[in-house]
């Protein structure tokens, strides 16, 4: 049996608490913990965001989403803005792990989906978290192979996972098979899937089959 489509939320009816973080608690006793940033252009309760912390919280792993400064100006007035200078990401990054972490027993991971999940790489090592997790991570801008960003990932000691689609258009696996990466991070490609780990029809695959996939592949790296 397949898993219900994604929930349509209403940004006006999400309440993440007076710190603005917005809870996703595991069933029972949490395993880990993970803060979840979004992307670039999309917030911290899109369908994607809330259908994997959903299905991350069903096996065992509390998330804990937030929005960048940016994002929260447009949730107040509705007015779509870039994203926050790169500094001002990270020290965001840098303040909403310190609130949850004296909140957390246990192990606790960051990472995100996209640019969030770019901002937590540049950190993890910094904050000696216990694991990075990233959702279609930016490997390059689009259209912009010339410039990867990987520079950082070639030395990176924290475990780390990457749920790619195999087409990513910011990094498909012929493109990130070139890469010199470090040995502490583990790839798991999703077949025929895009940025936002969709596969094409053709494939046989749905979405909520390859968020799923991509769930286990959190849950048992977080487990692990």
């Amino acid at each position: 049996m397949s898993n219900p489509p994604f929930r349509n939320i209403d940004l006006d009816q999400v309440h993440p608490g007076p710190d603005g973080l917005l809870w996703q608690h595991a069933a029972g006793k949490p395993r880990a913990s993970l803060v979840l940033a979004h992307g670039a252009g999309a917030p911290m309760d899109s369908d994607f965001m809330q259908g994997v912390a959903e299905r991350l919280a069903v096996r065992g792993v509390t998330v804990v989403r937030f929005e960048f400064a940016y994002m929260a100006a447009r949730r107040e007035d509705g007015r779509k803005r870039p994203p926050n200078p790169q500094a001002q990401l990270l020290a965001q990054w840098r303040e909403v792990h310190a609130r949850v972490r004296e909140r957390v027993e246990g192990p606790l991971a960051i990472g995100g989906k996209s640019m969030g999940g770019r901002m937590a790489s540049l950190l993890a090592d910094e904050l000696a978290v216990d694991a990075l997790v990233c959702l279609g991570y930016p490997f390059h801008a689009a259209g912009k192979l010339d410039k990867p960003r990987v520079a950082h990932l070639a030395d990176l000691k924290t475990p780390t996972l990457i749920v790619q689609g195999e087409r990513d258009a910011l990094g498909n696996r012929q493109t990130v098979e070139g890469y010199r990466l470090s040995s502490a991070i583990e790839l798991c490609w999703l077949p025929a899937a895009d940025h936002d780990l969709k596969p094409l029809k053709a494939s046989g695959f749905t979405h909520e089959q390859h968020l799923d996939s991509a769930a286990d592949a959190v849950a048992g790296f977080l487990r692990g």
